[in-house]
């Protein structure tokens, strides 16, 4: 039966994959074609095609390896300088320039002349470019807005699990008391495990980061707690120690290894599923998208640990880089979990959710043949013609992106081995849920 679900879960992954790539290349299209932009093909997936059906103008189908997908748009790049498709040189740099100009025009049909993708203004190809990342954008925040505010997800309560007998600095890194330690207020005002904590000071709250604040700000302090008591609310008293406790950022979130001095109750908050309002949910988000950011540019400090990883006998790190295949992996598991079926959709749903909005991120930098070095190239191009038009120059014409081909293909081939060590550490080493 686990193995069941297992393959159930990689299974269910692969079509969420399929999904969000065909939403991907859906934004492309659509903007596309609403600037009059010829389509011969749009495409999920690489490889052999395995079924297809033209309409209209653009050939929509399927291939075999679902690792990505495209849309084909006529002229992609500009002509060569005299307004041609300049001979193919025998240099490799120049020819991979003229290889990908060749292959912009290669459908070229009477008429697409004002059909082509380069002359349209560097705004409009702005928008298409930015459109398919953005549509992974819009389901990314669509599928944790669905989780947080629907399902709920695991954080600290107000609920205490257990309470310290003593005050004991958390740099010890130590819970056993010894002679000589202090009471902890929490044991003195006689607060017990199951105890709901309502009222803290005065300010009645069901947040656990507030509630930790209101404690850290209190060392020295005879507060009133109110707690709620298998039903029936009872108020305690306790004077709030000073202690040293784990600093926090500007988040919220623990700093590991940092401490400061702060008022200190002594107890251990339950975890439960909470579900998030609004507001929450855009600040949750927040956060995880100043996560991503933050991990995509760590990648290469990564990878000498991710080789060890795939190749010696290193421990496969918990944030360590995840392809696709170590993400499938994870959605087999998340599908043999012994939780209750809400909280495995609930996970499934932020893992396709945390996949759409990493696509987001790595499309949007601004690299050649990635979304964002299209993007740039627009963007460079309004920047050279609008200071032409300020200083009263010639225009300079449309930006020869395809001069930057052997740029791409260099950074084209480091994602390739990148994903490939992935690939390996996914597979002898990969990354388990715990």
């Amino acid at each position: 039966m686990t193995s069941l679900m297992m393959i159930l879960g990689i299974v269910v992954f692969a079509f969420g994959l399929l999904v969000s790539i065909a939403w991907h290349e859906l934004g492309h299209l659509s903007t596309a074609k609403l600037f009059g932009i010829r389509v011969p093909q749009y495409m999920v997936g690489f490889g052999p095609t395995i079924w297809s059906r033209k309409k209209g103008e653009t050939e929509y189908g399927i291939k075999a390896v679902p690792f990505g997908g495209y849309i084909r748009m006529i002229g992609m790049f500009p002509p060569g300088p005299d307004g041609q498709l300049t001979a193919r040189s025998t240099s490799p740099w120049r020819g991979m320039i003229e290889d990908a100009r060749s292959a912009a025009f290669e459908e070229l049909k009477p008429g697409d002349e004002t059909r082509l993708f380069y002359t349209r203004a560097p705004w409009k190809r702005v928008i298409v470019m930015f459109a398919g990342p953005f549509m992974n954008l819009i389901l990314a925040v669509a599928l944790f807005l669905t989780v947080l505010m629907g399902f709920g997800i695991s954080q600290q309560t107000t609920t205490v699990s257990s309470v310290s007998q003593c005050v004991i600095a958390q740099s010890e890194n130590r819970d056993t008391c010894k002679k000589g330690d202090p009471a902890s207020p929490a044991a003195a005002a006689g607060l017990k495990p199951g105890d709901k904590i309502v009222s803290f000071a005065g300010v009645r709250t069901t947040d656990w980061n507030k509630l930790s604040d209101l404690i850290r700000q209190s060392p020295g302090k005879n507060v009133p707690i109110v707690v709620d008591r298998k039903g029936q609310e009872v108020t305690l008293h306790a004077t709030i120690a000073t202690n040293q406790v784990a600093r926090k950022d500007s988040s919220g979130q623990i700093v590991q290894g940092k401490y400061v001095s702060a008022g200190f109750l002594g107890f251990s908050a339950a975890t439960g599923i909470v579900k998030q309002d609004f507001g929450e949910s855009v600040t949750w988000m927040g956060d995880r998208v100043g996560e991503a950011v933050d991990s995509i540019a760590a990648l290469p400090a990564k990878i000498p640990g991710l080789w060890d990883a795939a190749f010696g006998d290193g421990k496969r790190a918990p944030d360590s880089p995840m392809g696709v295949v170590g993400a499938a992996r994870v959605g087999g598991e998340i599908f043999t979990l012994d939780i209750p079926a809400t909280q495995q959709l609930a996970m499934f749903v932020m893992l396709v959710a945390g996949f759409n909005l990493s696509l987001f991120l790595f499309n949007m930098l601004p690299l050649l043949p990635l979304d964002g070095g299209h993007i740039a190239g627009a963007l460079w191009e309004s920047l050279r013609r609008n200071l032409a038009r300020v200083l009263r120059r010639p225009d300079p014409g449309p930006f020869d992106v395809a001069k930057l081909m052997p740029v791409a293909y260099v950074v084209a081939g480091i994602f390739v081995c990148f994903t490939l060590l992935v690939l390996v550490a996914d597979v002898v080493n990969p990354v388990k849920i715990t």
